[in-house]
């Protein structure tokens, strides 16, 4: 006799509940007593930003972030679209060898793994295609990330990681007016990318639910 599974329905407050209990015993039980104190110094800096909900790399993310690093040995990473340089410094501090988070990166003395380029993304990426990189972290314009994840794809076989793919949770809105103008050419171009990856046969994808969401790339030769 085949087994049964019993299915429990759940009401959307119940469920939400659920998540937010669980995130935080993660946090608690694995994250924070793992988080470098350098990062936590950082996360608390971001929190003092105005714009903090929308900023930064959530710490759970991170951990998985700095394991896949370590998974990959990753030598060489790009990031398109620094802000609070909190996942940059994780990556400096997981591979061995501004604004925001620049002081931060000074402190660690880790300064000296990372070239900061203040241009648009595409042309420095251009430049980099007879480098192999192992690990691009996308966190940039919806409107190029198709562009971003092929000039990326000329690297080898790195893997790319794309950071606030849910967009607050709109991406799962079927209705485009009841996205709020301001999320809705991101809107409309993570639809676009999210299409073109999973008919792409020549990439391998996982879209994982942390933080603001995150989809993970491989591209296959």
């Amino acid at each position: 006799m085949e087994p049964t599974m019993k299915v429990i329905s759940q009401g959307p407050s119940q469920l939400l509940q659920i998540v937010v209990l669980s995130w935080q015993y993660v946090l608690t039980a694995s994250v924070y007593p793992r988080e470098a104190e350098i990062l936590k110094e950082l996360r608390d800096a971001i929190a003092n930003h105005p714009h903090s909900i929308a900023l930064g790399t959530v710490p759970d993310g991170a951990q998985f972030i700095a394991l896949l690093l370590k998974l990959l040995n990753t030598e060489k990473t790009i990031e398109v679209s620094v802000f609070t340089r909190y996942s940059l410094l994780l990556r400096a501090l997981t591979i061995q060898a501004y604004e925001i988070g620049l002081p931060f990166i000074k402190k660690v003395d880790d300064e000296h793994k990372i070239d900061f380029v203040l241009s648009q993304a595409l042309p420095v990426l251009d430049k980099l295609q007879e480098n192999h990189l192992d690990f691009a972290f996308v966190d940039a314009n919806r409107a190029n990330l198709k562009n971003y994840e092929a000039a990326e794809a000329g690297e080898g076989q790195g893997c790319d990681h794309v950071q606030q793919h849910s967009q607050g949770g709109t991406i799962a809105s079927s209705d485009q007016s009841s996205v709020d103008p301001a999320r809705q050419f991101a809107w409309k171009d993570t639809i676009k990318f999210d299409e073109m990856i999973a008919g792409d046969p020549w990439v391998d994808i996982s879209q994982v639910v942390l933080g603001d969401g995150m989809t993970i790339c491989r591209r296959i030769y």
